[in-house]
């Protein structure tokens, strides 16, 4: 007798059959692609062994000739066609690229406001293009290994990262043809991978440290249940700057100006790198380079460093009260990121946490490890009801107001997923159409806060200012990427926007702009109030002007109307004069009190005429 299989309706006739998807950890320095197998991660290797795969991708006139280490191979025989550290463009604009100076020995061209460009033999490619090509290397490692298609991949980002890196990094998946399950933050990845979901309940310290960005995430652990507490860490700091540190040590030392040509430049790199990776298990290392012979030791290094790591632990004390958490609840801190192998910050983590660091794991694996549970568990052959992960944003989402202000609609620290509506309204009578500017910042006005993008909404019914109620939503995937949509309630009528800015933040100012807010968190409260008196100020006005202008000659009197005009004026010449909010807010309700009469008058004369002409059987069966 012969079984036939019949499958279900609308399912596979191998139900059980088991899907492809693997972690992908996208590194500044290195990144590499792990998967589950017999449940557990493990990290895949080249045909030659290397499972770490150097992000650098090398570019002739025929395009990509080389990725990783045979790309590395030309990173001093061809250093303008090497390119490295793409992570740290993503998302940035060629005035931010600027600022990082001879760290990156490249030529770039595009707008001041745009993404950069590099120039290559092959031509302008952007951070997204060499991106895409490491992760299109690292998809047919992973396929190779499997003998089978992906069916999607969880594709690890810095914590810290804002929503036009968090854009680029999926912009680059998808031009490697990847589908993203999810953008996983590398701290909870880190904590996946050390089992630490396993555990009944606590509080963890994820500090990650990898080649050009830096991620403190707070996190906590109640019955299966990730709770990112607050992130912090600067998303251009890492082991690169070490190297550049080392670098410049070494210049001076060989007596060298500043006037270094790119390969020269790319020789102190590679150079300083080497002995910073010697050095995490040495006391000394022996040199020689552009013929100068030397030695460099961990107590120079370390005092060379110090102020970078310094800044690192400055970020967890942030982190930490953003939290509202001590250091002694700190149950575990887990170490990640190949800069973390450097003894000198072991020693300030362990210092300032007081507690051993868990770093039993290879720290340049385990982000990709715990994407690969990740990304076992959303492609659906382990049951995610165990673990249920919930990532924060790092900096508040809003909306300007009249007056230049921001209302906050998602504050920082927010849970993701997360939708948040707000109710607006329209400023003046017959207003058919309201500008959206969406901005991200902690401070009260929009020239303080990063703008993100504006759309417009159109075709608003004409009614009196105030009477149309529009709704503003804010939805937050799990991705950390943002959709604003704005709705008309009476009417129906809609306009929406996914919000892809064309590049990130500068250096260290999501940093800056929380401590802009902590700074000057008084200026900006009297700053906010003093707009919100001059829009009502400009509000009052021009209600009054419009009301002299249709009913004064009507109902008041030459001497009423004179007496309410130098009113007005008054109002104008000190909302121009005066920086104090509590001044205007007297001379607005001064000003009040004298239009008083004319408001009950006009309000009489309409009642009077709404009645005109009705008998008062009408009225009564009205």
């Amino acid at each position: 007798m012969v079984l036939l299989q019949i499958s279900e309706p609308g399912q596979s006739p191998q139900p059980h059959q088991r899907k492809h998807a693997v972690g992908i950890d996208l590194g500044t320095t290195n990144s590499l692609v792990a998967l589950v197998r017999s449940g557990m991660p493990e990290t895949l290797a080249d045909q030659e062994g290397h499972h770490l795969m150097p992000s650098i991708v090398h570019y002739t006139d025929e395009g990509a000739s080389a990725v990783g280490y045979e790309a590395a191979e030309f990173n001093i025989s061809d250093p303008l066609n090497t390119i490295s550290s793409a992570k740290r463009l993503l998302g940035r604009g060629v005035s931010d690229v600027m600022k990082l100076g001879d760290q990156l020995p490249y030529e770039f061209q595009g707008e001041e406001a745009g993404m950069p460009k590099i120039k290559t033999a092959s031509g302008l490619v952007s951070p997204i293009q060499v991106s895409a090509e490491i992760l299109r290397n690292l998809v047919t490692r992973a396929e190779a290994s499997l003998d089978a298609m992906l069916d999607g991949a969880v594709i690890t980002v810095p914590a810290y990262f804002d929503e036009a890196q968090r854009q680029a990094t999926k912009d680059a998946a998808t031009l490697a043809g990847i589908k993203v399950l999810r953008l996983l933050s590398e701290p909870t990845a880190a904590a996946i991978a050390y089992g630490l979901d396993e555990a009944k309940e606590g509080v963890i310290a994820i500090y990650d440290l990898g080649g050009g960005t830096f991620d403190i995430s707070v996190l906590r652990l109640s019955r299966g249940v990730f709770e990112v507490l607050a992130t912090g860490g600067d998303s251009a700091l890492g082991g690169d700057d070490f190297d550049y540190a080392i670098a410049q040590w070494l210049c001076a030392e060989i007596g060298m100006g500043d006037s270094l040509n790119p390969m020269e430049q790319r020789i102190l790199l590679e150079t300083a790198k080497a002995a910073k990776e010697e050095l995490t298990e040495s006391d000394e290392v022996q040199l020689e380079v552009l013929d100068w012979k030397g030695a460099l030791s961990r107590e120079i290094m370390d005092t060379l460093i110090e102020d970078l790591v310094a800044k690192t632990v400055r970020a967890c004390r942030r982190a930490l009260r953003d939290a509202g958490v001590n250091v002694g609840e700190i149950d575990n801190v887990v170490l990640v990121g190949g800069s973390t192998r450097t003894p000198l910050v072991r020693k300030q983590v362990a210092n300032y946490f007081e507690v051993e660091p868990m770093c039993s794991l290879d720290p340049d694996c385990v982000v990709a490890m715990g994407a690969a549970v990740q990304a076992d568990v959303l492609v659906g052959n382990k049951s995610g009801d165990e673990m249920l992960l919930l990532d924060v944003i790092p900096l508040s989402l809003g909306i300007e107001t009249m007056g230049g202000l921001i209302e906050k609609i998602i504050h920082r620290n927010t849970t993701i997923p997360v939708a948040k509506a707000q109710e607006f309204t329209t400023y003046i009578d017959g207003q058919t159409a309201m500008a959206i500017h969406v901005l991200q910042g902690e401070r009260e006005l929009v020239d303080d806060c990063r703008s993100l993008a504006r759309f417009e909404l159109r075709g608003i019914p004409p009614m009196v200012a105030g009477a149309a109620k529009i709704r503003v939503t804010y939805q937050v995937d799990a991705d950390g990427l943002l959709n604003v949509t704005a709705r008309e309630l009476t009417s129906n009528v809609e306009s929406r926007i996914e919000v892809k800015p064309s590049y990130g933040l500068a250096e260290d100012e999501i940093t800056q702009m929380l401590q802009d807010s902590f700074s000057y968190a008084r200026e900006d409260m009297q700053a906010r109030a003093l707009r919100e008196q001059q829009v009502e100020a400009d509000r009052m006005i021009e209600d009054l002007e419009a009301a002299i202008n249709k009913d004064a000659e009507a109902l008041l009197s030459d001497e009423e109307i004179q007496c309410l005009k130098i009113g007005i004026e008054e109002l104008q010449q000190l909302r121009i004069d005066t920086l104090e909010h509590r001044v205007l807010a007297r001379q607005i309700e001064a000003l009040g009190k004298l239009s008083e009469s004319f408001a009950a008058r006009r309000m009489d004369a309409s009642i009077k005429n709404a009645l005109a002409g009705q008998s008062l059987d009408d009225i009564e069966r009205s």
